[in-house]
């Protein structure tokens, strides 16, 4: 039965502390020692009408919070917690529940409303609720229901929809569920809140309404209403209907053609004169119609233009009036825009909206659009001369080289001198539109360059002078100087171009890295990660002089971190992000420097010190560094080689670190990508860190916290680990296979792309067991069933691996011929799953 918890959850919320801790012990304990009645008694204290605001809204919170986590271990946990409780009690707290919707008090029904849905997504999958679909219409069907409890219950239906797949409901709840829906939409619903909450909860049910889609005459009336919905007098109304729209046209693309007259229409008197929420989501819907044809045309055969998905070109179709309606967005910029992180706004929708009819229409665009840039680019209005700029920028990625360099070439000066315009926004959007044209139109390799040897000192000029302007606009020439110094890489010749400004650029972006006027750290992590793209992109040959210059006074930037004074955690996270940056440029140099035999002694004279920075670095303990220090630690062991092995001892504690941090799963990936490093560095010397390494290994891939992502680099990793011990890795097979085969029947049902990098090292793997005649039998049957599972998830791909692996056939052989009944069953599996894959090829 419920207990009394009013005052606890109260007590839970007191300014005093000694209280509140009190009163959280209590709840835990209670909790703990009682779930089934402690949820009972949350659910009662969120139904009942009489009680304090706070503490309902507590207990709302707990409820949700004892169903649902983001972390998948913790949400497994809780999903088994609710499962394993008495039936009697589930029952009588989704009682409680539904009660609760029907509350005079909108956060509670609210609430309600959301831990409902989470019930659902446990139950409805296992067929444990089939009535609440029908409990929740019947609140929607029966006369007299209160509008508050309509409301409620259509944001239920909603959620509920939000959480469960479209599988778990039969068609007659799916048809029930829209008719009550559509409803609630109608312009005959009095009452604005019914009507918002419905719009909403059909933005939820689109997925589930493809057989309704299918159908002209279901379709008709779903669109008319949700068109009608979205001239609605409430702009959140208006707002709904348009997000529904946007739905629509990635889900249900095919069947768009008839409505669109009237769909433009509604976009573009909402770009023109609605409230931004609702125009941005006017504009959002041609982004998802590009998003929609842009992917049909990936998938066309280029001869015949054939597509399995019917291409309905209404980008094309629209284009007179669709490009005129966004340009007319870029003038809507806001004063603020480039100052803030996170601002989205109607003139940059609009510009991405462009970026996007831009691939999709390739030339088709270039005529729309260049006649509004020649007449505002040199207007006396800055958000014209910006818009101007911007919509230039925009249209780079799409339209044929042919059709883009003679105004790009005509252009260039124009937009090297506006660099030097008097208003801030201006100078934001030039530089990102130089830097797009480096990046796109910028490939000397394939022989097209916008930058000659007659005006790249020009450029260089403007851009390194403007490095110096604001924080924001700085940024964006560190983009454009980026993509500059990226052109040159692989470029024969060409690559010389750039040595002569080489220390030039790498000072100023020092200096700019150094900067203190900025709000953040971007506009630093920008400039180094631009130094490291000039340093990897430089010739070499040319530059080792400059670059080995550049070595010492990076490591001594480095070193001056770890004295920082440390008072707040804001002090600390700069640190991190200071030390991440610098860990960085130091990986670049040491894989730069030591890729010639020339410049490889430079790094070998400073890897001591080098190396005990990054110990110290370690010390610090934070995970963003752990994660760059931990990547220039594995350039460091590719290139000293042996000589690493003296830095094992000290180091060993970090990596072990490494390979334990599940919650960072990034920094345990990237760990296991140094212990290869490490492996083909040290060999066989590598031997005597061995017993940990594979524990913790082995411990990765069986634990379910950590994230699957990493499972697979794992198999490389024991591959790494085989080659450098060669006969000393006898002695973990029997652990790392079925480790290795449970793991890799786990892959069989997901994308084989996340398989694939690492399929060469497993199979050579499988090749150093195959070689060992010594083997254990069991051995022998894991093996050949991991190779077994290894054709299954790979499918077609594995074809030319094993055409290359001649050890599988005669290891099949000897398998085949076996006297073991059991290994001979699934040697012939193994045999069909990899016939399987051949035959697919054709």
């Amino acid at each position: 039965m419920a207990l009394e918890i009013t005052q606890f959850l109260l007590s839970a919320q007191s300014p005093d502390a000694s209280v509140r801790n009190e009163a959280e012990t209590t709840l835990s304990q209670f909790r703990d020692q009682n779930l089934p009645g402690f949820l009972l008694s949350l659910s009662v204290e969120l139904a009942n009408d009489g009680k304090p605001t706070e503490s309902r809204r507590l207990a709302g919170i707990i409820l949700k919070n004892s169903l649902d986590a983001k972390d998948a271990a913790r949400k497994d946990q809780l999903v088994q917690q609710w499962v394993a409780i008495d039936i009697s009690f589930k029952s009588q707290i989704k009682h409680s529940l539904l009660t609760t919707l029907g509350s005079s008090v909108r956060e509670a029904s609210h609430t309600a409303a959301q831990v409902v849905a989470k019930i659902a997504s446990i139950e409805v999958p296992r067929k444990e609720w089939p009535e609440l679909v029908g409990l929740l219409l019947a609140n929607m069907t029966q006369p007299d229901r209160p509008a508050s409890l309509k409301q409620a219950t259509l944001e239920t239906l909603g959620y509920v929809c939000e959480e469960i797949s479209n599988e778990d409901l039969v068609q007659d709840e799916v048809n029930a569920i829209l008719t009550a829906v559509v409803q609630g939409m109608n312009v005959s619903e009095q009452n604005s809140e019914v009507r918002l909450a419905a719009t909403s909860a059909l933005y939820n049910a689109l997925d589930f309404a493809r057989t309704n889609f299918d159908n002209e005459m279901e379709r008709n009336y779903i669109m008319k209403v949700i068109c009608d919905t979205a001239l609605a007098k409430e702009t959140e109304i208006r707002q709904a209907a348009f997000e529904c729209l946007v739905s629509i046209a990635s889900t249900y693309y095919e069947v768009l053609e008839p409505y669109m007259p009237r769909i433009f229409e509604l976009t573009s008197n909402a770009v023109k004169g609605d409230e931004e929420a609702v125009a941005l989501q006017a504009v959002e819907f041609w982004s998802s119609i590009c998003d929609e044809e842009l992917e049909i045309q990936d998938y066309e055969v280029p001869e015949s233009g054939d597509s399995s998905a019917p291409h309905s070109h209404f980008i094309q179709k629209a284009l007179p009036t669709l490009v005129p309606m966004l340009l007319e967005t870029l003038l809507k910029q806001d004063e603020e825009q480039d100052q803030e992180d996170g601002i989205w706004n109607l003139a940059m929708a609009g510009g991405t909206c462009l970026g996007l009819v831009a691939r999709t229409v390739g030339d088709a665009i270039v005529p729309l659009v260049m006649p509004f840039v020649e007449i505002n680019i040199s207007n006396t209005d800055w958000r014209s001369r910006e818009a101007a700029t911007y919509a230039f920028g925009s249209i780079l990625e799409g339209p044929s080289i042919e059709k883009l360099s003679p105004m790009v070439n005509a252009g260039l000066e124009f937009l090297l001198n506006a660099m030097h315009d008097e208003n801030s926004h201006v100078k934001d959007s030039t530089a990102w539109t130089l830097s797009r044209i480096f990046e796109l139109l910028h490939s000397p390799a394939t022989g097209f360059s916008v930058i000659t040897p007659g005006n790249l000192q020009r450029i260089l000029g403007v851009l390194l002078e403007s490095i110096k302007d604001a924080p924001h606009v700085a940024e964006k020439v560190c983009g454009a100087i980026y993509f500059l110094a990226q052109g040159y890489e692989d470029a024969g010749p060409s690559s010389s171009l750039l040595t002569p400004y080489l220390p030039d650029i790498l000072n100023s972006l020092i200096i700019t890295a150094e900067r203190t006027d900025g709000s953040d750290s971007k506009l630093r992590s920008s400039a180094y990660e631009t130094l490291n793209e000039v340093v990897r992109c430089s010739n070499l040959l040319e530059t080792s002089q400059i670059i080995s210059k550049l070595l010492p006074a990076i490591m001594s930037k480095l070193e001056q971190t770890l004295n920082l004074q440390i008072i707040s955690s804001d002090d600390r996270e700069k640190q991190g992000d200071l030390q991440a940056s610098l860990c960085g440029v130091l990986q670049v140099l040491i894989q730069k420097l030591s890729s010639g035999d020339e410049t490889k002694p430079i790094i070998l004279q400073v890897a001591d010190q080098i190396m005990l920075l990054f110990l110290n670095v370690f010390a610090c303990r934070s995970s963003t560094v752990h994660e760059e220090a931990m990547l220039a630690i594995g350039a460091l062991a590719y290139a000293t080689g042996p000589e690493f092995g003296k830095y094992m001892q000290e180091f060993y504690k970090y990596l072990e670190m490494g390979l334990q941090n599940f919650e960072e799963y990034q920094v345990c990936a990237i760990s296991v990508g140094v212990v290869g490093d490490i492996c083909r560095a040290l060999d066989d010397k590598v031997l005597p860190y061995c017993d940990g390494i594979m524990t913790l290994l082995l411990k990765d891939l069986s634990s379910g916290e950590l994230h699957r992502s990493v499972k697979p680099p794992i198999f490389s990793c024991f591959g790494d680990i085989a080659l450098a011990i060669g006969e000393h890795f006898e002695k973990y097979i029997s652990y790392a296979l079925p480790m290795m085969q449970s793991a890799s029947e786990g892959f069989k049902n997901s994308k084989p792309d996340l398989m694939l990098p690492h399929a060469p090292h497993l199979l050579q793997f499988l090749e150093l067991v195959a070689k060992d005649k010594q083997r254990d039998e069991s051995v022998t049957k894991a093996a050949v069933a991991v190779l077994g599972d290894l054709a299954d998830a790979l499918g077609s791909n594995i074809k030319v691996l094993v055409k290359n692996s001649s050890f599988c056939t005669e290891f099949l052989g000897e398998c085949l011929q076996s006297d073991d009944d059991q290994l001979k069953e699934t040697a012939t599996w193994t045999q069909g799953m990899i016939g399987r894959a051949f035959s697919v090829c054709g």
